[in-house]
């Protein structure tokens, strides 16, 4: 039986995470922490988490998260949801929201709500003048139309089916990720193959053919002989993104979602900016383009989010000189150094300069045969790490489009089931 109830109404408990300068207490390793940032609609990034000591954790008791907890987004992108996960089990956080759901509502249905039914609750009760926030007081009073808990596991079982592919295929994506990396890495950095020939032995799994393209000595520069350093700005093309308010989108026309680095972090969303189509064709993305964030939070990725307009602080990566995956991990090869040089920046907004892609120096064979040698075990896997980002988003749009229609009633269970049955 279907009732309305406000949010305090089901939950045991809404409180708040740590509000506070945490700049002190910050660890390479230790319980993981969490900020908005590490909140997306459905689920956690692990990209960027920091970390406390178990001395501060204990401290901040009233923050302590644990799986099953609902965390709900209060700056940024005030209301966006996710429940904390089995495999992180120990955790705190910052400036969230934090729900813990009475036994008439599933922590999972209460995500779902929020991220697609509370929004306009939501934005109709931010406050504060310089940085809007979504307070807690306002989370307890959300309303919900909650149906009784096994309609409600029926509503998950549908909707969970597509998030549990959509989670599979980002393990899948990041498992290809880090092969293809490992063995670039093993033959551009290390030169693992070259060591062992110079020791008169094959390359671990490796056969004869392959290895013999390799030089079996070094030269007096380090390299493999006949191998040669190439700066990142030599081997591919940086094309900065442009000031999009130039090109602002007219009124009833088709228009871009524009793509800052908060897009490239964690995607397209209704506050993304728009950009007209007028945008000169070069700054204009889409899927399969490489991307690179030069300020800010440097990060790289290969979008999947469809067409979209490129905006400053952003480079649009491509070469016709190497693979993409060989400049993909060019730069992420020097990843590490450029977010030092930005952290080492006496500004408020760390950054790298076009310098610095000149003086990061990458290894390149005489003969292209290495490359292309190379190319046949990490291209496949490099593609099918993107096929599968892809599918996640057809099978992330095929959910939000369910999901609306199946809170509100308007869509039916088996008709909903029968369009999932077909994609997962």
């Amino acid at each position: 039986m279907t009732r309305e109830v406000l949010l305090a109404d089901v939950a045991r408990e809404v409180t708040v995470g740590h509000v506070g300068s945490m700049a002190d207490e910050y660890l390479e390793d230790g319980i993981p922490f969490l900020r908005s940032l590490n909140i997306l609609p459905h689920r956690i990034s692990r990209q960027e988490i920091r970390h406390i000591s178990p001395e501060f954790h204990r401290r901040l008791k009233k923050s302590a998260l644990k799986p099953g907890d609902v965390v709900i987004v209060r700056t940024g992108k005030p209301g966006t949801c996710a429940v904390i996960p089995d495999d992180l089990p120990v955790a705190n956080c910052s400036d969230l929201v934090i729900v813990r759901c009475g036994p008439d509502i599933r922590p999972r249905f209460l995500a779902y709500w929020v991220n697609a039914i509370a929004t306009d609750h939501v934005a109709s009760h931010l406050v504060g003048a310089v940085q809007q926030h979504f307070n807690v007081g306002a989370a307890k009073k959300i309303p919900i139309v909650l149906p009784g808990i096994a309609e409600q596991d029926k509503v998950l079982s549908i909707l969970g089916a597509l998030d549990d592919k959509i989670e599979l295929n980002g393990r899948i994506s990041a498992t290809l990720e880090e092969m293809a990396r490992a063995l670039y890495r093993s033959w551009f950095v290390d030169f693992d193959p070259v060591h062992a020939r110079a020791l008169g032995q094959l390359p671990a799994h490796m056969d004869p053919t392959t290895a013999a393209l390799f030089p079996d000595s070094f030269g007096p520069d380090g390299l493999p002989k006949g191998w040669e350093w190439r700066s990142l700005d030599e081997i591919a093309d940086f094309l900065n993104g442009a000031a999009l308010q130039k090109f602002p989108p007219q009124d009833g026309a088709e228009s871009l979602p524009v793509i800052k680095i908060a897009e490239l972090r964690s995607g397209i969303t209704a506050k993304s900016g728009r950009a007209g189509l007028q945008v000169p064709e070069k700054y204009k993305i889409n899927d399969g383009d490489v991307l690179f964030s030069w300020s800010g939070s440097l990060l790289q990725k290969v979008w999947t989010e469809g067409a979209g307009a490129l905006n400053q602080h952003l480079f649009k990566v491509s070469s016709e000189v190497v693979p993409k995956w060989f400049h993909f991990f060019a730069v992420d090869q020097h990843m590490e150094e450029f977010r030092q040089v930005a952290a080492a920046k006496a500004t408020t907004m760390g950054h790298i300069q076009r310098h610095h892609l000149k003086e990061a120096m990458i290894a390149i064979p005489e003969d292209d045969g290495v490359i292309t040698a190379a190319g046949e075990l990490i291209g496949p896997a490099f593609d099918r790490a993107i096929a599968a980002d892809l599918e996640s988003q057809a099978l992330a749009a095929l959910r939000d489009s369910l999901l609306p229609r199946l809170m509100s009633g308007e869509l039916r269970i088996r008709e909903a089931e029968k369009q999932v049955e077909e994609v997962v």
